[in-house]
């Protein structure tokens, strides 16, 4: 098997679950055992600034600076009230996980403290709850035409609009997305 960690998912026009239609997927972990992603174009209704001060990580007055990004993202279906930040590498957070590209995936509170900081990520995104394949799931969906890959490119993660990541995303392989048929390689 290739592991499609650290790669983009991109859903295919025909895909209509209501869940993953034009999503963008970061793949945090892919294995043998499954793959564990976050979706990194669809906003939830709070805000950064909201969800730091319910949480009592910053007190009612704090507003992050300008130009930090001020959105919350539906990181999938699985444990919505669970947090993930995909984050630049800082030194000195619990429960990090490293990844490619001096990318980490932190699901502990003290990364959020460094928000407005010095400490502070150069480039993050916060999302509630994760996307999750079961053992040979994720192959099946890409056999069945469900989803294009591209290897993950920080920019697109991190610096084009949330509204147009995954036009943008299928850009960059090439093609024309809506010319694309669900049918292709099936007989």
């Amino acid at each position: 098997m290739n592991s499609l960690e650290h790669h983009l998912l991109i859903a295919m026009p025909s895909l209509q679950d209501p869940f993953f239609a034009r999503t963008v997927t970061y793949l945090c972990e892919h294995n043998d055992e499954g793959a564990m992603g976050l979706i990194i174009n669809q906003p939830v209704d709070i805000t950064l600034d909201a969800l730091l001060r319910k949480m009592s990580v910053k007190g009612k007055d704090f507003e992050l600076p300008q130009g930090l990004e001020n959105l919350v993202l539906m990181g999938g279906p699985v444990n919505p009230e669970r947090g993930f930040v995909l984050h630049t590498a800082i030194e000195g957070l619990d429960q990090s996980h490293p990844l490619p590209d001096d990318l980490m995936i932190t699901t502990s509170r003290d990364v959020l403290g460094t928000f407005g900081g010095e400490r502070q990520p150069n480039q993050s995104l916060v999302a509630l709850g994760y996307a999750g394949w079961s053992a040979g799931q994720l192959e099946q969906e890409l056999a069945d035409n469900a989803w294009l890959t591209i290897p993950a490119e920080l920019d697109l993660m991190f610096d084009i609009p949330l509204d147009q990541r995954w036009q943008e995303a299928t850009r960059r392989l090439g093609i024309d997305v809506w010319q694309l048929s669900s049918d292709v390689g099936h007989s």
